[in-house]
């Protein structure tokens, strides 16, 4: 069951496999450069390479993350309008992408109470997932 404690997730392929990989690849190459026999030419593709490969990396992370930052958003608009019949537009922006995201775990009872303190007591995205009672699992997340 998940809960507050247990909610973080990692993608082991790419936590564990794919980025140590790329990231020793691309300490290999640096080392290489510096210290290689090969031409400058080669020296370069290398390390352009490994350079390349760690940003798609990061890149692959940090879009798909994005994604589903806008999804939560709009899943959020959606759970806001059915609970009170008004759009969300005024609250969210006096909430932080963060705060709109640790919301979402928050049981529909406790929902807009926890986004009226939220706002009125500036909590953080750590403080209104610690403040849920009817934590609702996420297992899809990226």
């Amino acid at each position: 069951m998940q809960t507050v404690k247990n909610h973080a997730r990692f993608q082991p392929l790419h936590h564990f496999i794919l980025m140590p990989i790329i990231s020793v690849l691309l300490v290999m190459s640096v080392l290489h450069a510096l210290n290689g026999e090969s031409d400058l030419r080669t020296k370069w593709v290398f390390l352009l390479g490994a350079f390349g490969l760690f940003v798609v990396g990061i890149l692959s992370r940090v879009n798909a993350l994005k994604t589903q930052d806008r999804i939560i958003r709009l899943e959020m608009r959606q759970r806001y309008f059915e609970l009170t019949g008004t759009s969300f537009s005024a609250k969210e922006k006096q909430l932080k992408m963060g705060q709109i995201i640790a919301l979402r775990f928050a049981g529909d009872a406790e929902l807009i109470p926890l986004i009226e303190r939220t706002i009125a007591e500036k909590l953080s995205s750590k403080e209104i997932k610690l403040s849920v009672t009817d934590w609702q699992a996420d297992y899809y997340r990226v």
